[in-house]
């Protein structure tokens, strides 16, 4: 078990489960489909990465008016605008994503990350740029 982390571009909030609830396993093409609703494109994916998960919680936090208990930050959609892309690039570069530890989370992986962020970063301001939405989800 452990913090993995997932982000994704979708046409709309909730279509990530929405698709993965109503879907079946092909054994032809060995993946989930659901033909009533596209799967999201996933344009990135961190293993145990617990600062970059408390800079989401972070936002998750500022877009739902306050504190809410990191316990429930789990499985939670946030939706990436360009300004938040923006502004995590910077702290990126800066190297201060906040201090993040939890029981599954492992420990820094900033340097390990540090490439791939800023590739996920402009990967997801190019979808945003086209109109398209970028979420961040996780489990742990």
């Amino acid at each position: 078990m452990g913090l993995d982390m997932y982000a994704y571009v979708a046409a709309r909030a909730g279509q990530q489960n929405e698709f993965y609830e109503g879907s079946t396993w092909d054994p032809e093409l060995k993946q989930s489909v659901n033909p009533a609703i596209e799967q999201p494109r996933e344009i990135a994916y961190w293993r145990k990465h617990p600062n970059l998960h408390g800079w989401m919680e972070q936002l998750w936090n500022k877009h739902n008016g306050g504190d809410q208990d990191s316990s429930k930050f789990n499985g939670i959609e946030v939706e990436l605008t360009w300004d938040d892309l923006d502004r995590l690039e910077h702290i990126i570069k800066k190297r201060r994503l906040p201090d993040t530890s939890g029981f599954f989370f492992g420990n820094n992986a900033d340097q390990h990350y540090y490439d791939q962020d800023l590739e996920f970063v402009q990967k997801a301001k190019a979808e945003t740029f086209l109109g398209l939405k970028v979420f961040y989800n996780s489990s742990w």
